[in-house]
């Protein structure tokens, strides 16, 4: 009798509990030719036939408190967006979403409804629906439209690039990154230094992790490029930068779907006001004055597929590095796995999975 009693009870429980649950902002999308700055506190476009395939890039803009989605280097929606408050603020820098969770309860925050949620990071930032009162509101994550937070959960996948900058950038395409082509043979190789050891250029260990989305992350100051896949360090190698005294800037970019010449395509996103940056405008083509030894090129080359990303910065990344942080990329860590491990610099132990890189 009791357990026809709980059967019988299901569906009321489950009403409850889509009850509990608010709907934040708009039902339907505006009008596509609605200009972006008129639209009100949970309001949102959504144009996703635009460009129907492609890795997705998520771009948000604190000061606007906006959230851009682009597929593919095309944008197909924008959003309001409230972001942290004073004393919870929302971490900057490049991010991969590191689970989905369409139900998503808060335990931090007494069981609190965080539908459509996308985590950013280990310590529980997140895309998800959330309330739009037209300010910074949240306690750290990035608070979407209900309707708007469902569609964008429905393109985006573990290992999707997150932008989060202190202003409005937009993807811009590049050609070919020359970071990722042969260094010239009159010009050789770059000069060893020690954290490779001192007849090492690159090392190169993709059994590390076999599988999983791959991220690339190069510091001009360290003169390196590691790469990340599921967010464990299968290589890294020397690069060659071409007029050292002058700023790279912070940009993230991304391989695109879709090339008619062999070579992937890439967008381009930069991220102002971080370390070592020019105040300047960006310069999408930075990343052209990067080179690294071919053997390594090589080895990575067959790996780039659409939605790889590379982070280019002028700081270090490297575990010595100190001063104040910027989070560049995250990844989950396996169960029992320490938050605080960082990448591996130079010593010849196996490639570690990584919470986060950090430059200065």
């Amino acid at each position: 009798m009791r357990l026809v009693n709980l059967l019988a009870a299901l569906p009321l429980m489950a009403a409850l509990d889509c009850a509990a649950t608010p709907f934040w902002g708009a039902k339907y999308s505006a009008p596509a030719d609605t200009p972006i700055e008129v639209l009100q506190p949970g309001e949102f476009i959504w144009e996703g036939e635009l460009e129907p395939q492609g890795p997705v890039v998520v771009v948000v803009s604190l000061p606007e408190q906006m959230a851009y989605v682009y597929r593919n280097g095309v944008r197909i929606g924008v959003a309001t967006a409230s972001t942290g408050k004073p004393g919870h603020g929302t971490p900057t820098g490049v991010f991969t979403i590191l689970n989905k969770d369409k139900d998503h309860h808060s335990k931090t925050y007494g069981n609190a409804p965080m539908p459509y949620s996308e985590r950013l990071t280990v310590d529980g930032v997140a895309l998800h629906a959330g309330g739009l009162p037209g300010y910074p509101s949240s306690h750290g994550c990035v608070h979407l439209p209900s309707a708007f937070a469902r569609l964008l959960f429905g393109i985006t996948h573990r290992g999707t690039t997150v932008v989060i900058a202190g202003e409005s950038t937009a993807p811009r395409s590049v050609v070919h990154p020359a970071v990722l082509t042969p260094v010239d043979a009159a010009t050789g190789a770059p000069e060893s230094e020690h954290a490779l050891g001192l007849l090492e250029d690159f090392r190169w260990e993709p059994e590390a992790s076999p599988e999983g989305p791959l991220t690339l992350v190069a510091s001009a100051a360290d003169r390196r490029l590691i790469v990340l896949r599921d967010g464990v360090e299968i290589g890294r190698a020397r690069i060659k930068v071409d007029n050292a005294n002058v700023p790279l800037g912070t940009h993230a970019y991304t391989v695109l779907a879709g090339s008619n010449s062999g070579h992937p395509r890439w967008s381009a996103v930069g991220l102002p006001g971080h370390a070592a940056e020019s105040r300047d405008s960006h310069d999408e083509n930075a990343v052209e004055r990067l080179h690294m030894p071919k053997d390594m090129s090589r080895r990575l080359y067959p790996l780039l597929e659409p939605g790889t990303t590379l982070l280019l910065t002028d700081a270090p990344i490297l575990e010595h590095s100190t001063g104040p942080t910027l989070a560049v990329m995250r990844s989950g860590l396996p169960e029992g796995e320490s938050a605080g491990a960082a990448v591996n610099t130079g010593n010849r132990r196996s490639p570690a999975p990584i919470e986060s890189v950090r430059i200065n």
